[in-house]
């Protein structure tokens, strides 16, 4: 068997967007057969006392909407580390204009591989509007890898 490929998703605190991609994204990838897992992180140096337990209520619940069981529902937060970078073929930060500044300064040596969505957090856009946005761009990168994988 091949070996399996990562995906990486960033968000500040690994609380809300990140997670909920990450979990979008093994739910399909599993159903679609690709040889790809993701993972995540925040990008920020901590976690934010504001965000209470392992993960979004919001996620939680669109998760549970479309019958997905997360199976990192109960992993606390993990801020990103050098480590992260250098497993992870394919790096993405939820909001570009949030992210880039935190990965230009803690992680320059790596800044050039992130590529970026444009999903705001929630004091922003409200949770269905983003958790819809995921769910599009989760799409497009799993026909992405599909059709990468088809070459």
């Amino acid at each position: 068997m091949s070996k399996t490929e990562q995906v990486l998703f960033l968000c500040s605190g690994n609380y809300y967007r990140s997670r909920y991609a990450e979990e979008l994204f093994n739910y399909r990838a599993k159903i679609e057969g690709l040889a790809w897992r993701a993972f995540s992180r925040g990008a920020a140096e901590r976690t934010s006392p504001a965000n209470v337990g392992p993960m979004s209520r919001f996620a939680l619940e669109a998760l549970e909407s479309r019958a997905i069981v997360p199976e990192g529902m109960t992993r606390d937060p993990m801020m990103c580390c050098l480590h992260d970078f250098e497993r992870a073929q394919v790096v993405i930060g939820l909001m570009e204009a949030e992210h880039r500044p935190l990965i230009e300064r803690r992680f320059p040596e790596f800044a050039s591989r992130v590529k970026y969505w444009h999903v705001a957090d929630i004091e922003f856009i409200p949770p269905p509007v983003a958790l819809a946005m995921i769910d599009d761009h989760v799409h497009e990168l799993t026909l992405g890898l599909q059709l990468q994988a088809a070459r």
